[in-house]
């Protein structure tokens, strides 16, 4: 894929942009700060699934503030309204009459902190806007500023008070990342305290060059050998004998666009199979309902994707190639 020398940006030049800044904040993380920026590009949104204190909000704002976009952060509480989300009308006095005042989602990084705390009726509040880049109050629908995109996080090991999200609602996401704890060597350089704050990094990218990249996402090539084998990895999920509920055609297209994304970040304007084994598991893991069987059995979503990513024969890579070299 070009570079800045045929006039285009290169999608593993602002990557490489990216993770070093961030980097000056958060130790690690390099893989999944690739996979945020695919979904950015690619028009999704992210459910950080982590364990308390391993630095999802950091990653967030750092992520933020490097691309250099608006940002807000959602607290979900138990007691959070709708209107909390959304905005509301409020009475202006010396107008004398109603004005509407943006809520958090008015802006281009949402952070939703622990989205599974809220009630459902909040929680709902927040898919229009997701799906639709939208939100409507008091009857009237008013457009999110692109880009939009909505980073929530939840704990995945404690439930007491909380709502955990239904199937279509966790559907609105096209990644989940789980990252777990940082490996020794850079758990050794977070105590010596080599991480800076998120408000000492520069932005290093711009809106320009991230709408650019985006149009480059919509010029990558999928060859029929490469669509095939994806969606016989999804077709998989459905038949699999321990999933009850298997991969949608929705996902399949989320799948897809994701790819697209992730390609174009590694400098590629075609599709290879390693794209799709790199993001079958963000994209679905959290899609698949296990049938009672495979829950008896302790099996989990992970291991049966696993098993049917090595069951699927994979297209030859030369093949996928030439073919793409020749769309």
């Amino acid at each position: 894929m070009g570079g800045d020398d045929d006039g285009l940006v290169s999608g593993p030049a602002l990557l490489r942009r990216l993770q070093r800044e961030v980097g000056k904040a958060v130790i690690g993380r390099e893989g999944a700060l690739e996979l945020l920026l695919c979904a950015l590009l690619a028009g999704g949104h992210v459910l950080l699934e982590d364990v308390p204190g391993t630095g999802k909000t950091l990653m967030a704002k750092s992520f933020a503030r490097v691309l250099g976009l608006g940002f807000k952060r959602i607290q979900f509480t138990p007691d959070l309204l709708p209107a909390d989300v959304t905005g509301s009308l409020v009475f202006d006095q010396s107008r004398a009459e109603f004005v509407f005042r943006p809520g958090p989602l008015f802006s281009q990084v949402v952070l939703v902190d622990e989205v599974n705390r809220a009630t459902p009726r909040t929680q709902a509040a927040m898919l229009e806007a997701m799906e639709e880049r939208q939100v409507t109050v008091d009857g009237v629908t008013r457009p999110l500023e692109p880009p939009f995109i909505v980073l929530a996080t939840q704990n995945p090991v404690e439930f007491q008070g909380t709502f955990p999200l239904p199937e279509a609602q966790l559907d609105r996401f096209m990644l989940r990342i789980s990252q777990g704890y940082p490996d020794e060597a850079e758990e050794a350089l977070i105590l010596a305290g080599d991480g800076g704050a998120p408000a000492t990094l520069a932005p290093v990218l711009g809106v320009a060059e991230l709408r650019s990249l985006g149009a480059q996402v919509d010029g990558v090539r999928v060859v029929d050998d490469v669509r095939r084998y994806l969606l016989a990895l999804i077709r998989a999920t459905r038949t699999h004998a321990q999933i009850a509920l298997g991969a949608s055609p929705r996902a399949a297209v989320v799948l897809l666009r994701a790819c697209r994304a992730l390609a174009c970040l590694r400098g590629r304007d075609y599709v290879e199979p390693d794209d799709i084994k790199d993001l079958l598991l963000p994209v679905l893991e959290h899609r698949i309902v296990l049938a009672t069987e495979a829950r008896l059995k302790e099996r989990s979503v992970r291991a049966l994707l696993t098993e049917i990513l090595a069951a699927t024969p994979v297209p030859v890579e030369a093949d996928a190639v030439r073919g793409a070299s020749h769309a």
